[in-house]
């Protein structure tokens, strides 16, 4: 099969920008990034920097008046600060979130994650003739007990053996464990768990889910300022979410999120992001609303 493009020396690479339109002021420093940072990591920042078709909207490997690679760069390590900060802010979350399942399933019984007769309806649901939720849930649950090797997990399966309590348990489930176990418990846990956090059950589930993916792009190292999120959460009819309900699909949308649960559980003063926020360079080519902010961001969620 052919190669659609052609292998480029950094040297080339530059010169390739250069005739494109992209004022690169050092050439030198241009290759040592490209180096270290690739080429397609970094043609995701100067992407809206290229003009377009009038008509077609189609991208043009040409750049607009006033790009350069020095805005580039500017971009990607706002990205990089944005990036670490979120999944700081989401660290908070989880660690949250973990000790409310913990706490309110060990409540019903200490072993609830272990018997489908203690959690709700979807933990029963199955398709076909195959294993229940529950079951897969377990599984996977069985095999990150198996290769955990936190102190705490061999020295508790020593000394009790291998079925833990709940409020232990939750320590070694990802994001993805601890939302499925939240959607399985029964109605009265989930009701606990969403009204601390001023939601339903239903709006907390939807926002366990796109916070998870957020994590994700945090964790791979993905661009999040300029991109567009897939899955909109449900929100409740708290006035400072009302007034970013049209831009979840955005990376403000979605930070506004973890803002407000910050605010609601009290993880922190929820001065990280919005000072990150502040950080964005100041540009006309790619301008903070590309990240989904209004021009009165400061006084909305993110900042409440």
């Amino acid at each position: 099969m052919a190669l659609s493009k052609d292998f480029k020396s950094y040297t080339e690479q530059v010169e390739l920008l250069r005739t494109r339109g992209l004022y690169i002021g050092d050439p030198d420093e241009a290759e040592h990034l490209l180096a270290s940072l690739n080429y397609y990591r970094l043609s995701g920042y100067w992407y809206p920097m290229r003009r377009f078709q009038p008509n077609g909207g189609i991208a043009l490997d040409v750049f607009k008046a006033g790009a350069s690679f020095e805005l580039v760069v500017e971009l990607y390590e706002f990205d990089e600060r944005l990036r670490h900060c979120v999944f700081g802010g989401l660290d908070r979350v989880e660690m949250a979130v973990r000790a409310m399942i913990g706490y309110e399933l060990g409540r019903i019984d200490p072993l609830a994650h272990l018997d489908v007769a203690y959690l709700g309806p979807r933990a029963h649901a199955r398709s076909c003739s195959g294993p229940n939720v529950h079951e897969v849930w377990l599984g996977k649950y069985r095999a990150a007990l198996r290769a955990s090797r936190e102190e705490f997990v061999t020295h508790y399966k020593k000394k009790h053996g291998s079925k833990m309590p709940i409020w232990v348990a939750v320590e070694i489930m990802d994001w993805g464990m601890l939302s499925h176990l939240y959607g399985m418990a029964p109605n009265i846990v989930r009701n606990r768990i969403a009204h601390r956090c001023g939601l339903s059950a239903p709006q907390l589930e939807s926002w366990l889910k796109s916070l998870n993916i957020m994590r994700n792009y945090a964790a791979h190292h993905a661009r999040m300022f300029n991109r567009v999120y897939d899955i909109k959460p449900k929100l409740n009819e708290d006035p400072r979410l009302v007034q970013v309900a049209g831009v979840m699909n955005r990376v403000f949308g979605q930070l506004s999120l973890i803002q407000y649960m910050h605010h609601q559980l009290g993880l922190s003063t929820a001065q990280r992001l919005p000072e990150v926020l502040n950080t964005f360079p100041d540009n006309d080519i790619v301008p903070l609303a590309r990240t989904g902010a209004p021009n009165h961001w400061s006084s909305l969620v993110l900042c409440s």
